[in-house]
């Protein structure tokens, strides 16, 4: 893993996604706190496949997928997903993006059937055979009709993932997956991962503080202990 500096790419390659065309590009981004800067400068580029955003507490994983999802404003820099600007294309780029945040309530009185209706007239590939797929293999059948907010955490974070693999945006992105699911659902969503990871189109970017097990990797995004 690189570590950040002010001007390198902090995108580590694989050979296979050298040769695909880069899906987002960042040019020196700046983020700043009240208390304190967070980015200076970072620029990363994300290709097809898995890239994983390793980072302690407080040092950004979050953040940067806020700014890499246009939901939160750099103070400078430039994002471009397949060369839509956020800042000159703004709903484009938005359409390309999957990013739920985990900890949302701003679904929690839909039913997940409804909120996958909202993402599936949200994303013009949206899969339903992927969708079910996801139902199925995360136990999601039995809390479909129920409120979002009467679901336990790792039900909610279940409705959120597979809305993510069934969108089929450009730029997914998942903040710490695993966190909160069972055994076997995190088994499950592995194995989406290693399916992701040689998907010739779409980025998963998976911030979380290891990497998924047994995934390959396009890059990483190293943003320290």
């Amino acid at each position: 893993m690189t570590q950040p500096d002010q001007t390198n790419r902090q995108s580590l390659p694989s050979p296979r996604a050298a040769a695909s065309p880069m899906v987002l590009q960042a040019e020196g981004l700046r983020f700043c706190y009240p208390e304190r800067e967070l980015f200076a400068g970072l620029s990363v580029a994300i290709s097809p496949g898995v890239t994983f955003v390793h980072g302690g507490d407080g040092r950004g994983k979050t953040t940067l997928l806020r700014l890499l999802a246009g939901q939160l404003p750099a103070a400078a820099g430039s994002l471009k997903i397949n060369s839509v600007s956020l800042q000159d294309q703004a709903a484009d780029y938005r359409r390309q993006v999957f990013w739920t945040e985990p900890r949302t309530e701003a679904f929690d009185q839909m039913t997940p059937a409804h909120y996958f209706d909202v993402q599936r007239r949200a994303y013009a590939g949206f899969d339903d055979g992927v969708l079910a797929t996801c139902v199925d293999g995360l136990a999601l059948a039995p809390e479909l009709t129920k409120q979002i907010f009467m679901l336990s955490t790792g039900s909610k974070r279940k409705v959120w993932l597979a809305a993510a693999f069934a969108s089929g945006a450009a730029l997914t992105l998942l903040d710490m997956p695993f966190a909160a699911l069972d055994k076997a659902s995190i088994g499950f969503v592995l194995a989406l991962l290693e399916d992701a990871a040689a998907h010739p189109l779409r980025a998963f970017v998976v911030a979380d503080y290891a990497a998924p097990a047994g995934v390959p990797l396009a890059g990483v995004i190293d943003l320290g202990d």
